[in-house]
């Protein structure tokens, strides 16, 4: 595995209408993005987040550590016309980030899950919306009669206008944070990138999913992969964060859940090991920090549980925990640390 990453969330709009990260700041960023660096041991970070100063400001403080960053810009629930208008503004950032800091390296990431996230390529006004068009039953239906779906081609049409008109932008290598579920056409980009979780339903064929993206013939990223933090969120993958009821005030989980940990360390940890034997180019976890799911010592709130985080969110004491920061490291942040120190399990 050549780069050895994590994902950096600066602050993306959810489908409440807030934003994961209410605060953030240089002074923030300057402290957890030294902690990624000499205490995780990542040498890259994939930084996201609607707000393109936060983006910038995160990646001038990784580049001053040496990190290579992959410079990850969302605008999610937007349309096409406004996506490609801040994809555009992100390639030109990125590219005076690339000439401030020539001896680094900045790999601009095209959009992520934009059939999910972007008006347009899917049936429905929601993420929500998309979502079920995708993935219920109607549309499994289809998947297991073989029936096309269409929204690829009017995707990978839109993903070829992009790659152009980047490349026009920004000198540097160029990917795409595909979900599993888009057949995305790789020609026109340098490195394969994909969301790519383990859960139940693919734990037997994750592997052989992994070998169908290496046979592009390209450097594979995963770009993001990851657990939550409660007893059987290893076999939910990427859906484990739909436990949370959003319309209860205060938010709440859905049902009794058993907080694990562990849990969430040994799902990264076998999923490093395996990323790492098929030699992977990239692995970024998800996530460093989920700032909308803070811990709570009472379990029915203790959003944390839903959380990618490997830091939990302290709830509303004010307090300043760990180096002046108001979170706290869950045991994932220590294996995390130890696996990238070492390259091994223990």
């Amino acid at each position: 595995m050549h780069y050895k990453g994590i994902n950096y969330d600066t602050g993306t709009k959810t489908t409440t209408g807030g934003l994961t990260r209410d605060i953030f700041d240089a002074t923030t960023a300057a402290k957890e993005i030294d902690i990624i660096k000499q205490e995780l041991h990542c040498n890259s970070i994939r930084i996201s987040g609607q707000d393109l100063d936060r983006v910038i400001l995160a990646s001038e403080t990784a580049l001053a550590q040496g990190l290579t960053v992959w410079f990850s810009p969302s605008l999610p629930y937007s349309n096409q016309a406004s996506t490609l208008e801040h994809i555009i503004r992100a390639a030109e950032a990125a590219e005076k980030l690339r000439l401030r800091f020539p001896h680094l390296i900045i790999i601009f990431v095209a959009g992520c899950e934009l059939s999910l996230f972007t008006e347009g390529f899917v049936k429905g006004d929601t993420g929500e919306e998309r979502m079920q068009n995708m993935f219920g039953p109607f549309s499994m239906i289809k998947n297991m009669l073989g029936i096309p779906r269409t929204y690829n081609q009017r995707l990978n049409k839109f993903l070829s206008d992009v790659v152009a008109i980047v490349r026009k932008k920004f000198n540097g290598q160029v990917t795409y944070a595909s979900g599993t579920w888009e057949k995305i056409d790789w020609q026109p980009f340098d490195i394969v990138g994909v969301d790519y979780y383990r859960a139940g339903y693919n734990k037997t064929t994750y592997r052989k999913g992994l070998q169908n993206y290496k046979n592009q013939g390209k450097p594979v990223s995963i770009m993001e992969f990851g657990c939550c933090t409660y007893k059987g969120a290893d076999d939910k993958g990427g859906m484990g964060w739909a436990i949370v009821d959003w319309k209860k005030d205060p938010p709440q989980l859905k049902g009794d859940y058993k907080r694990d940990e562990q849990t969430q360390a040994k799902y990264l940890l076998e999923l490093l090991t395996l990323l790492n034997a098929e030699e992977v180019y990239a692995a970024f976890v998800f996530t460093f920090i989920s700032g909308n799911y803070p811990h709570h010592d009472d379990p029915k709130y203790d959003l944390d549980m839903a959380a990618y985080g490997i830091v939990k969110i302290m709830a509303n004491d004010g307090q300043e925990h760990y180096k002046g920061l108001p979170w706290l490291p869950k045991l994932a942040f220590f294996k995390l640390a130890g696996y990238y120190s070492t390259g091994s399990v223990f």
